[in-house]
């Protein structure tokens, strides 16, 4: 009795497929397949996209992280750049050498680095918000304005440094033309003495970097909303009141970039006193002594290396600040 009611309680045994009436190892019409991926992009495509990418990462691990990479491990060494067999492991001695004053280019070039910044940040940047703010009231002709004070940024440092030669120059060039002194014994020999030409030269930089900062400043003001100022001077605030308390705290984030360029550009400085005198007689600078040591007349690669691993440290910092800005205003 008990078997009878468990064989009819037991669930029936499932279908095989040979009592379905499919062969064995044959699945039905209608069973689900399995899917294959899909991909949106086709093989010449993927081909395509990892040259696109492949290449430019190649050139600039090549050119860029290999050679740092290098410069970090021959700014321990002693070598001439001839002969691998020379090269020489020497530890700290070149950065010793260059904070003890054992060489001697290597103060003044902070120094100059230092008063370009200084140059840069308070005296050309007021003079590109200045112009932006000028150019930002829709006065007649402004394109033409911009265009003109624009275009030394289009020119690359070389042309500007040979452009200024022949306004500087002692002969013929259109200062001493102006002062009258032109091709005498009391003309004034702007690039050739030390105690005026990085100011000679300050100024021919400060022409090129107020064009940039006057764009950067006038595409944030175009951004910055008119009702501010309009309320504003509701309130009863004038203009520079406005500018200052409403308008320029607002362009916040143009004024990080600004600075963190500022600092770069300052820093990298080498197309202009190169073009001058090679960087020499008062126009010592960092990158100048880096190419003076590494490919000048006693070449010293490790010393220059050395050197090149400061100015790689001193242009880090900016750039880890502005990131470091972006990336927690971004998580706010």
């Amino acid at each position: 009795m008990t078997d009878s009611v468990n064989r009819g309680l037991s669930k029936p045994a499932a279908p095989t497929r040979r009592r379905l009436g499919f062969p064995v190892g044959q699945a039905p019409a209608d069973a689900p397949r399995r899917r294959r991926r899909f991909s949106v992009l086709t093989r010449r495509d993927k081909l395509l996209l990892g040259l696109m990418v492949g290449v430019p990462t190649a050139i600039h691990v090549f050119f860029i992280w290999i050679p740092t990479i290098a410069s970090g491990i021959l700014s321990f060494t002693s070598w001439n750049g001839i002969g691998l067999d020379r090269i020489k492991f020497i530890g700290l001695k070149n950065y010793t050498d260059l904070f003890s004053g054992v060489y001697p280019p290597f103060w003044p070039a902070i120094q100059h680095n230092l008063i370009w910044l200084a140059v840069f940040l308070f005296i050309a940047t007021p003079i590109g918000i200045f112009l932006a703010v000028l150019l930002d009231k829709e006065i007649r002709g402004t394109r033409v304005y911009q265009s003109a004070i624009y275009l030394p940024v289009v020119l690359s440092l070389a042309i500007v440094g040979f452009i200024w030669q022949l306004i500087y120059s002692p002969d013929q060039g259109l200062i001493n033309s102006l002062l009258g002194t032109a091709g005498t014994a009391k003309a004034v020999d702007w690039f050739g003495n030390r105690n005026v030409n990085l100011w000679a030269i300050l100024v021919a930089a400060s022409w090129r970097h107020i064009g940039y900062i006057m764009v950067l400043y006038l595409a944030g003001l175009k951004s910055v909303d008119p009702g501010l100022r309009e309320a504003a001077s509701i309130d009863g605030a004038s203009e520079r009141q406005t500018f200052f308390r409403v308008v320029f705290p607002v362009l916040a984030p143009i004024n990080i970039v600004v600075l963190v360029i500022t600092v770069i550009e300052s820093l990298r400085a080498f197309d202009l006193v190169f073009i001058t005198n090679r960087g020499l007689n008062g126009l010592e600078l960092l990158s100048v002594l880096v190419t003076n040591n590494i490919i000048g007349e006693a070449s010293r690669v490790g010393f220059g290396s050395a050197l090149a691993m400061i100015l790689l440290i001193v242009s880090v910092g900016p750039i880890i600040y502005y990131l470091t800005r972006s990336l927690r205003a971004d998580a706010e």
